[in-house]
Parts: structure tokens; C-alpha cells; sequence
């Protein structure tokens, strides 16, 4: 591996920076300083040190989180507090969630630091199902329920939008809980979809992703790593 990659993957410093700490002689291999970025090394056996600390590689990382309400998925501190300060991980920061939920909305939210995996897991041309579950404002039950079904598997015009929504499916729990599944991530789709059918979203849950379901064990704010085979999965 290249040293200036490693840099790049064991420190907050970006390839750029990490050309800069190596010429300000920041950066020590095996004791001695290093300047050349392009410097292959062993990153199992040979000590990389910057600043004086040593470095060492974490691996690829898959966490499972519950997100509870009031929580932002973004790396920039705001109003809210953010989904990875509630993960207790090594450099959180580099973790990225798959796909993101508002910050009002609860339920499912995966973190890694695996870009590949997370592009087999969102790309559009995957068509990956998210599973919402939406307490409505108003009951929709009967002949209202059954048209809302069957437009919803058709696809809808939604405001703004130049296309209708992918074939979606809709089923109803209760008069006011209705489960929805869409292989798309359109800007707040499942609350606009709902809009559509007249009716308004005043709770969202995601339940799962694909064939990942949230581990029920999870209280709001918990999260755990991936099994193999819960990995495997995309």
C-alpha cells in the first residue's frame, strides 16, 4: 500500500494533507522520517507514526444503528445532534449512513466506511426496497384505502417531480398505520407520497432495507456491527 493512502485511511488528513505532513516531516516509517508519499509499505508489519502516534488500519466497517427521532444524518454539526456521535467507535467521523432518514424520522439507518458496499447498496439501478412504516393524520380505510393501493402501485405524480414514482407497494396495518416499501430515495418521498393520496405523515419508522430488517433488541439510540452474513447480504 502506499504510504500517503495509508495516511489517507488511518488519519483525518485527505491524499493533499498527507503530502504536506511528509514534507513537513511529520511522519515517521519504522522510526525513521519519510517524505515520499509514494512509499510502499506493509501496513501489517511496518510502524507508520504521524505526529509521534502510531497509525494502524481499522477495516472496513458495518454498523447497524436504531435511529431515534431528533438526530441528523450528516457530518456537519448543526441545530441536532448527529447519527455518529451516538456510535462509541474509533475516527466515527469517516463512517457515512446508506442512504438518509429526516431527522424526525426513526427506525433503520446503516453506517460504514465501505464505499463500494454502500454504492451496491443505494445505487437506483439496485432497486433495493425500503420498508416505512407511516402513522397517518388521517384514517384511510375501505374503498379510500384500496384506490391509495392500487395508484401507489402504478406510481405517482408527485409535486416538483418530472416522472412518477417507481411501482411502490402500500398495505394497511390499521386505519391510521400503513406500511409502504419504494426501491427509490426521491427528497422526502414516502411523506410526499402520501400528500399525493391527501392524507398526511405525522410518524415515520424504517423497519428495513432490502431483506435487513432493524434488530428488534435495538432500543432507540443503540446500534451494533453487521454479522457476515447480515453483510453479505448486498
Amino acid at each position: 500500500m502506499r504510504l500517503d493512502r495509508f495516511l489517507s485511511e488511518t488519519t483525518p488528513l485527505t491524499r493533499s494533507l498527507a503530502k504536506r505532513a511528509l514534507k513537513a516531516g511529520d511522519v515517521a516509517l519504522n522510526g525513521e522520517p519519510v517524505k515520499q508519499g509514494a512509499r510502499q509499505i506493509d501496513p501489517q508489519a511496518d510502524v507508520v507514526t504521524w505526529q509521534g502516534e502510531p497509525l494502524a488500519l481499522l477495516g472496513k466497517r458495518y454498523l447497524m444503528l436504531h435511529k431515534p427521532p431528533g438526530v441528523e444524518c450528516t457530518a456537519r454539526r448543526g441545530l441536532y445532534p448527529r447519527a455518529i456521535d451516538l456510535l462509541d467507535v474509533p475516527d466515527a467521523e469517516r463512517l457515512q449512513p446508506v442512504g438518509r432518514l429526516d431527522v424526525d424520522t426513526t427506525g433503520l439507518l446503516l453506517m460504514t466506511d465501505d464505499g463500494q458496499w454502500l454504492h451496491r447498496i443505494t445505487a437506483p439501478r439496485r432497486r433495493r426496497d425500503k420498508v416505512y412504516r407511516a402513522t397517518l393524520a388521517e384514517p384511510l380505510e375501505g374503498e379510500a384505502a384500496s384506490r391509495a393501493v392500487a395508484r401507489v402501485a402504478e406510481g405517482l405524480w408527485l409535486d416538483g417531480d418530472d416522472t412518477p414514482t417507481l411501482p411502490a407497494s402500500l398495505r394497511m396495518l390499521a386505519p391510521f398505520e400503513a406500511e409502504l416499501a419504494i426501491s427509490e430515495g426521491r427528497y422526502h418521498q414516502v411523506k410526499r407520497v402520501f400528500g399525493a393520496l391527501g392524507n398526511r405523515v405525522v410518524a415515520l419508522h424504517r423497519r428495513a432495507i432490502g431483506p435487513l430488517e432493524l434488530d428488534a433488541a435495538l432500543a432507540p439510540g443503540e446500534w451494533r456491527a453487521l454479522a457476515a452474513d447480515e453483510i453479505a447480504l448486498f
